[in-house]
């Protein structure tokens, strides 16, 4: 059994995170960490519960966990990961935040997409930058110039503490953009993927999932289902990762840690192609992949306790 240390454990990706842990056959919770909660007590099982510590950094009580994951908000990583390595250097140290995301000393890893981990630092990719990503890479040889991403996101992405992004009044039938440039998932996906893109992100009304229409400009022309021949190929041994004719809904992938892509439609005039991809933010965006990272890190296979 690997022991995990939450650090961040009352938000939404911490609770996921949690669930999933209690579901893996060779992990289990051995601490939990928060500011607002510490003290309380979490149930885990009939017979376990555990006492939320107190999060703050002069206050951190770390055990001898073989992982630490940090579900932080971005800007706030660095402090406890220092003090994590100093209290134990052979921990792993798994990051959520975008923090670490650009720092070559930490291994970024998407599961479908990368090598196998060897590394104790590591840097979960951001849920649309996931999303892109897995909408890019099979065709990135053969896209021409800028890509252009419009995306649609629940308001869970912007975390638990209050904000105009999670405002369920000001979310109430309406939907807002928000940074418009250089949204920080669009510098990761030109950092680890494809420089040429420009991304536009929205927040909706609903809770949780993401839908982001790509459209691309090929360097040659390509029939509709050439190209869905060339991703099935690519992601064949990837179970997480479903090609359909359709384009995919939300209601599709919520709940779960699939990735759906589909919609594929092209404008032969132009060499255009125009198709959609959907997720789970929470999971396959954020909670599912990290645990898929953690199953790597410790050698076990890659979707132990998510299938």
């Amino acid at each position: 059994m690997k022991n995990i240390g939450l650090l961040g454990a009352r938000g939404f990706v911490g609770k996921e995170i949690i669930r999933l842990v209690l579901d893996h056959p060779f992990f289990e919770i051995g601490s939990i960490f928060s500011n607002s909660l510490a003290g309380e007590s979490l149930e885990i099982s009939p017979s376990k519960k555990l006492v939320y510590k107190d999060l703050s950094i002069n206050k951190l009580h770390l055990n001898n966990e073989d992982a630490f994951v940090l579900a932080l908000p971005n800007g706030e990583s660095t402090e406890y990961a220092k003090a994590i390595s100093s209290h134990n250097p052979e921990a792993i140290i798994l990051d959520l935040s975008s923090d670490n995301r650009f720092d070559n000393t930490w291994t970024y890893r998407i599961p479908e997409l990368s090598a196998p981990i060897s590394s104790t630092k590591i840097s979960n990719p951001g849920c649309y930058a996931s999303a892109m990503q897995f909408m890019l890479e099979p065709i990135k040889l053969i896209v021409k110039g800028y890509v252009h991403f419009f995306g649609v996101s629940g308001y869970s992405g912007a975390g638990s503490k209050p904000s105009p992004r999670n405002d369920k009044q000001l979310l109430k039938d309406n939907i807002l953009p928000y940074s418009l440039v250089k949204h920080t998932h669009e510098l990761e996906v030109r950092h680890n993927c494809y420089e040429k893109i420009f991304f536009t992100p929205h927040v909706s009304e609903f809770f949780r999932g993401i839908l982001i229409t790509g459209n691309f400009i090929l360097s040659e022309s390509q029939s509709a289902e050439k190209l869905m021949d060339l991703f099935d190929d690519f992601y064949r041994d990837h179970e997480l990762i479903d090609i359909q004719k359709d384009a995919p809904d939300l209601q599709q992938v919520r709940h779960t840690s699939k990735v759906i892509i589909g919609g594929f439609d092209l404008d032969p005039e132009l060499n255009r192609l125009t198709f959609c991809c959907a997720i789970d933010n929470l999971l396959k965006g954020a909670a599912t992949q990290a645990i898929q990272n953690l199953n790597s890190a410790f050698g076990f296979e890659e979707n132990l306790g998510i299938l």
